[in-house]
């Protein structure tokens, strides 16, 4: 069955310079479009909130390709990756060289238990929410809350963390100070050309991009029927074809978001460019198929579930209080 899929899989993995040109190109002249003229309609607010929302979308996108870059699966030159993932890391508010390496780390420990530093969500088993104190329960509550994850999580990801991303001394703090200093420019043209109604127009939709952002990345490895373990037992075929969902969010997502969320064939062969991964999961045979795809109603449900639990090897909600334990718990 993986030498099915492999072959399956293989047959989307040719790089198109021209595919991957109008990728590039297209998605920068949206980007620009709805950034100049959101900031040209700041007073007519529902057609400014219409292009805010198409510039998050744009953000995502190009957040998407420079993902590709960081695979060498956009262009066919590795040089021509790396240069492109430099310059979209401006706009998508990510130093390349350091997402690169963690979101390397992350296909290499996906569905490691003893490994779970590398995954963009956290995920407690459930042995560990029972063995652990007040506090940390307390804590891992409000960090699963949707609210909270789908806003401030998104706002401290890429306005706070990002500028100096994990594992930033390992890989070359210069390349993250140059990108920092690239966004200061960025931002500094941005106020020159659109003024303060331009940078207004582009945090709202940076925000919102946020929330998308951590929304797509939540529903890539927290559904029921993921899949973890830990080694010697852990099977790294089950972890990326099993352990990672495709989403059917409708062509016009798949648009906006780059075809990213067809996740499980991309984490098994991330050589896949974006532009052909649709069309990859949608040709993929029924009998080859892990697991159903998740569309609107199952995504939504998905956010109630917060624990590993290793005994059902599922992903389950907080256990139930019972009244008993509420009272132990006000003594």
């Amino acid at each position: 069955m993986i030498a099915t899929i492999r072959d399956h899989t293989r047959a989307y993995t040719r790089k198109s310079d021209l595919l991957g040109a109008l990728s590039f190109f297209g998605t920068v002249l949206v980007y620009v479009a709805a950034l100049g003229f959101g900031g040209a309609m700041i007073e007519a607010p529902l057609i400014c909130a219409g292009l805010v929302v198409i510039l998050a979308f744009a953000s995502v996108r190009l957040y998407v390709l420079q993902h590709d870059c960081g695979h060498h699966a956009l262009f066919r030159a590795r040089r021509l990756n790396d240069l492109a993932g430099h310059v979209l890391s401006v706009p998508s508010l990510t130093p390349y060289r350091v997402m690169q390496y963690n979101h390397n780390l992350h296909h290499a420990y996906l569905g490691n238990l003893d490994h779970r530093e590398t995954t963009e969500v956290y995920t407690m088993t459930l042995a560990e929410w029972h063995a652990a104190p007040w506090w940390k329960r307390t804590g891992y509550r409000l960090y699963r809350n949707p609210a909270i994850m789908l806003t401030l999580g998104g706002i401290y990801a890429y306005f706070i963390a990002y500028r100096w991303p994990r594992n930033t001394m390992k890989v070359g703090p210069w390349s993250v100070v140059a990108h920092n200093i690239a966004l200061a420019g960025f931002l500094t043209a941005i106020w020159w050309a659109l003024g303060w109604d331009g940078l207004l127009v582009w945090a709202l939709s940076a925000v919102l991009a946020g929330v998308i952002g951590v929304f797509l990345v939540y529903l890539q490895h927290n559904f029921e029927d993921t899949y973890w373990d830990r080694k010697p037992d852990l099977d790294f075929r089950r972890a990326t074809l099993e352990g990672s969902s495709s989403l059917d969010l409708g062509w016009l997502w798949d648009l906006g978001t780059g075809n990213i969320a067809y996740h499980d064939l991309h984490h098994f062969n991330p050589g896949i460019p974006s532009y052909r991964l649709r069309r990859c999961q949608r040709e993929l045979p029924e009998a080859l198929k892990c697991h159903d795809v998740i569309r609107w109603p199952e995504a939504i449900a998905s956010f109630r579930l917060k624990l590993w639990d290793e005994a059902q090897e599922k992903l389950v909600p907080f256990p139930r209080v019972s009244s008993a334990q509420a009272t132990v718990l006000a003594e």
